[in-house]
């Protein structure tokens, strides 16, 4: 019979200290970056945003929804207890975003950076799963 060591709790999922604070600075790069140089430019319609998404042909409505999902999880990562749900969100989006340059844009050589950010994305949320659980309970009181 094996014993769990005292000093290791088996279901603590926070990260470390020095891990801690490379998440958190990531997180509050990457949240400046999509609020400031990806969301805001789309609900203010700055021309590259506009033509890229008539180039997608999908309407303005479509820049819209994509600048608020944007925005959105840029505050999300600054926020604590939604970094984890935020982190998870941008992985999806931007692996969609990728999608998106490779198929609909015809312009697959832009394909590989937000496919970098979606890993990252989904290491962060990993890393910050303790903040899911907790909202997932929060919820379901």
């Amino acid at each position: 019979m094996t014993a769990i060591p005292a000093s290791a709790p088996a279901t603590d999922a926070r990260p470390g200290k020095k891990l801690n604070v490379v998440l958190w600075t990531l997180q509050i790069l990457l949240g400046l970056f999509f609020i400031i140089a990806t969301g805001l430019p789309k609900l203010f319609g700055q021309e590259d945003a506009v033509q890229a998404f008539k180039d997608i042909g999908w309407g303005d409505w479509f820049r819209y929804f994509t600048g608020i999902v944007e925005v959105s999880g840029g505050i999300g990562l600054l926020v604590p207890r939604l970094s984890g749900l935020a982190a998870a969100g941008l992985s999806i989006t931007t692996v969609l975003a990728a999608a998106t340059q490779a198929f609909l844009l015809d312009a697959p050589q832009l394909a590989p950076f937000p496919l970098v950010l979606a890993v990252i994305f989904a290491w962060i949320a990993y890393e910050r799963r303790d903040s899911i659980v907790a909202v997932r309970e929060m919820l379901s009181r």
